[in-house]
């Protein structure tokens, strides 16, 4: 196996696998439709999605990687490697080294490079002497391993939907040799609506029609400027969702003294972080204490989670099982749960993921099984004819939905 200079938190090396560069490449416009749950698909109002699908590829849902939420997810797309590997391991987390704690409201925090391992797929295409864009995704407006696209965007979630469908367009239609191979951009309205109402809300519908409104606009974009045959549209979203209850409340106070415990993450899972003298009586105290609540000391996660190697992992890690919230009193008093939430086991299908793609090097009418979403940056670098960095996925997981081997 290669050594992985890229992902200085994995544990293991990571070869570097992928789809190898071919030609013809063409273009990619990634898009992700945060929250957007694989099912979604089938609601009457997600109509240019399904259309989408019928013309090119789907799966029965992606699998995202653990734990379900929006920062690890979406730089997992774009690296090819888990959580533990890349080191976004969850929206909050500590790290000893850099000593902060970063939480998705603190950019002075999250915009250090050193959170960041591994190498974004913008990154890739640019070192290779092509051109990326973003018009918003994790990562893309941060100086990771001293690159940032050619054209990217500082996130501000008040920029219309319109206008970031209007800009990614004007850079895909950029003349020949002078605009991004790689594009990316990221729409929040479904996740949002998920969080306030629940999936099973009828109110869900508008933000799916509302993300659904875009997706034809660039599809509908493409055609007009004559791009269809030659960019390839990537459909995404970082994790689904699933309701939750001030009903299925689990709180930390009951078991353990958590004047001895700094929390660094609440739930769904929990990142505990007991005082040496603590760890052992903490992870006594927690184990099979509630029905709905798993307890593990690093280490231990289940492999399959990929959840073990990383610093920033805590020495106790507590999931939840799905719809339950795992909390404390003090900060219940806040307001108890309702809703929706995600970050739960990844392979629950409420966790499930959307993947829809079309374009030259798709097929079409094709419905895939479920897949990790660790495959998809090597997917892609394959597409846009590029070599990918070390990874942890495999071509061999999406070469079905390509028209030939690339």
């Amino acid at each position: 196996m290669a050594a992985c200079t890229r992902a200085p938190f994995a544990s293991t090396p990571v070869a570097s696998r992928g789809a190898s560069p071919s030609s013809p490449a063409h273009k990619v416009l990634l898009v992700s439709l945060d929250g957007f749950r694989a099912d979604y698909i089938e609601r009457p109002v997600a109509r240019r999605l399904r259309a989408l699908a019928a013309g090119g590829v789907r799966a029965e849902r992606m699998v995202p990687a653990f734990p379900s939420k929006t920062f690890p997810n979406h730089y997992t797309i774009v690296t090819g490697l888990y959580p533990e590997h890349h080191g976004i391991i969850a929206n909050a987390m500590y790290d000893a080294s850099i000593g902060r704690r970063f939480t998705l409201i603190d950019t002075a925090v999250t915009h250090d490079p050193r959170w960041w391992g591994g190498e974004p797929l913008w990154t890739t295409v640019e070192r290779q002497g092509k051109k990326a864009a973003s018009f918003f995704w994790v990562g893309s407006d941060i100086r990771i391993g001293g690159h940032l696209p050619t054209w990217y965007r500082v996130y501000d979630g008040r920029v219309p939907n319109t206008t970031r469908v209007e800009t990614v367009l004007d850079w895909l239609a950029m003349p020949a040799g002078t605009g991004p191979d790689f594009v990316s951009t990221y729409f929040s309205d479904v996740d949002d609506a998920g969080h306030r109402y629940g999936p099973a809300a009828a109110s869900i519908d508008s933000a799916i029609a509302k993300v659904d409104a875009m997706v034809g606009a660039l599809i509908d974009g493409l055609a007009a400027r004559g791009l269809t045959d030659h960019v390839n549209l990537v459909v995404v979203s970082d994790h689904g969702m699933t309701p939750i209850s001030a009903d299925r409340v689990i709180y930390y106070d009951d078991y353990i003294d958590l004047s001895r415990v700094q929390i660094v993450d609440l739930s769904p899972v929990g990142a505990l972080a007991p005082t040496a003298d603590y760890v052992a009586e903490a992870y006594a105290k927690l184990k099979g204490a509630h029905p709905h609540m798993q307890v593990y000391r690093k280490g231990e996660v289940p492999a399959r989670l990929h959840f073990n190697n990383n610093p920033r992992i805590t020495p106790l890690v507590t999931i939840a099982d799905e719809g339950w919230t795992m909390t404390t009193r003090a900060a219940a008093r806040a307001g108890l749960p309702a809703g929706g939430t995600h970050g739960f086991d990844n392979l629950l299908p409420s966790m499930g993921a959307l993947f829809v793609a079309s374009g030259p090097a798709f097929r079409q009418g094709m419905v895939v099984p479920p897949f990790q979403n660790v495959h998809v940056y090597g997917l892609l670098a394959g597409i846009l004819g590029v070599t990918p960095a070390p990874n942890d996925g495999s071509p061999d997981s999406t070469r079905a939905l390509l028209r030939s081997s690339r």
